[in-house]
Parts: C-alpha cells; structure tokens; sequence
C-alpha cells in the first residue's frame, strides 16, 4: 500500500476512551483516507518510533494504540513493573507522522476482566514462547482483535523482534477475515547488538553488558547453519551453554521454519529463536532468515 495523498496537517489527539476513539476516527476517515496503526504497551523507543515512521509513509494518517494489556502478562510482577512513560510517549509522538494516541485505562477495554472474551490461536500459542508464558498470546490475541475491531486500519505494523506473536496476528487475522494487512519491520538494534525493548530500561548497568550475549548466541547459531551444519540440536544446545557461560539464564534457544514455527525441514528458510534470562528481566530475540 502507497499514500494516497499528502498529508494535511493536524494536530496529533490523545483519546483515553473509545468514544472519543470512534469520534476522532470518524474524523480522519471522512475522507476516505488510509489509516495505519501501529499497537503498542508504551515506554517508546526507536524501535517503536521507526514502526511509526513507516506507517507515515505507507498510509495518509496513523493511529499509535498505547495500552499495557493486563491479560498477555503471565506474572503479576511483571505487569507491575512494566514503565508506563504516557506523557513522555505523546511527546514523542508529536515530532512524528502520528494523528490519533489511543491510551484507555484497562477499565475502558476489560470492564469485567474475568469474564471478557478471550482469542485463541492453536498451536502458534502453545510452543516456544507459548509454553513458557501460558496464556500470554490469548492476551495477544484478544487485545490485537479488539483494536483492529475498534480502529478498523488499512495496515497495521509489528516488528519482527516479536516473531512468534507477528505469526499469530497473521494467523487470526486470516482465519479471522480481518481486512487488514499486517506488516513487519525489521527489528532495531543497538550498536552492541541487543534488541530494543521496553524491558531494558530494567536492567542494571552490570546486566546491560552481559545482555548483548543473547544476539551473539543466536548470530553464532545462525553462522553455523550457513556453513552447512545440520546437527540442530547440538547447535541449540551449545548455544545454551554459551548463554550460561554469559552469566543469563537460558530459556530455549530453538531453530525453526521459519514460516510457521514448526521443526526446521531440508530446503525451508529457517529461524533462531531465544528467550533468557538476566534477573528478572526476560529477553527475547531472533535472527532470520537462513
């Protein structure tokens, strides 16, 4: 999808309930205008800020969703600890082709969380990241089904970082008949190579250097299977210990299709997975394809 027209400007709204959601929509939408969204928990980084940079160019008007969703987090603690920055993430948002901020109090989209609806992917929200986090993509899911429900965008952006979770929007938007077009961007790095994300703010300053060793586990796995090894298991297995030797705490380091997450097979484009841990804080990362 091209823009199909420039952009006339506008002031950038903040909506904390779906009203005001579905007012403003009415509004950049009257013209028949193509609306990006790019969903988001917050606490923005590049990574984030480059999802919305592409959506500038890709529709004439962008909505960013900010909304740390209660039902994708397996750990109390976990959903405590995650850094709501709201005022500072509008801020940023102003300097960038963004029309709409969607941020509702958890109240606004799970009025009675018990009993809300829940999406399930098979399989896709069961392995992997799946097994270690139950329940986690049935949060996913659900959130991701609701907002493309309530938005109703053209084209929405994910970053390849989260692998598993593009894969299973894809899967539910198609099973689903969501008429929207789910697209991918590269995942953004720092210079030593560690993925952005939100979680690592969390880390100290000792744990900040040891977490670059994740990418450089999967980078080596990825090596390896270049030069022709087929021995996946060995391979996962030494990149595990490589981890240890770092001082984190593997989760899994797994390789697999790369298109749908199943045991790697003889001429299918392959993906590394890893997920470990340094504290408290889990990292996550991938590198394909191969």
């Amino acid at each position: 999808m091209t823009r199909k027209q420039k952009r006339a400007p506008r002031e950038l709204q903040l909506c904390r309930s779906i009203d005001c959601l579905r007012q403003e929509l009415a509004a950049l939408t009257m013209q028949g205008e193509s609306l990006a969204l790019v969903p988001t928990m917050g606490n923005l980084h590049a990574g984030h800020l480059s999802l919305v940079k592409a959506a500038g160019k890709l529709a004439d008007r962008v909505v960013v969703s900010i909304f740390v969703n209660p039902l994708q987090f397996d750990r109390a603690e976990d959903l405590a600890a995650y850094p709501r920055t709201l005022e500072a993430d509008v801020e940023a948002l102003r300097r960038l082709p963004c029309d709409l901020v969607f941020a509702p109090e958890s109240g606004e989209i799970y009025p009675d969380p018990e009993h809300a609806t829940r999406v399930h992917v098979p399989v896709l929200s069961e392995i992997l990241e799946g097994a270690s986090r139950p329940g986690h993509f049935d949060g996913v899911a659900t959130i991701v089904a609701r907002l493309f429900n309530l938005v109703q965008p053209d084209i929405a952006l994910f970053g390849e970082k989260d692998y598993q979770q593009l894969l299973l929007i894809r899967r539910m938007v198609d099973d689903l008949d969501f008429p929207v077009q789910v697209l991918a961007m590269p995942t953004v790095r720092e210079e030593d190579g560690l993925a952005m994300s939100s979680r690592n703010g969390l880390l100290t300053p000792e744990q900040r250097k040891q977490a670059p060793a994740l990418y450089a586990a999967l980078k080596s796995v990825a090596e390896a299977l270049a030069s022709g090894r087929t021995d996946f298991e060995t391979l996962e297995r030494e990149a595990e210990e490589r981890l240890k030797a770092a001082g984190l705490r593997p989760d899994y380091i797994r390789i697999r299709d790369a298109e749908d997450l199943s045991e790697p097979r003889a001429g299918r484009p392959l993906i590394v997975l890893g997920a470990a841990w340094l504290g408290e804080v889990r990292l996550i990362d991938n590198i394909l394809p191969i």
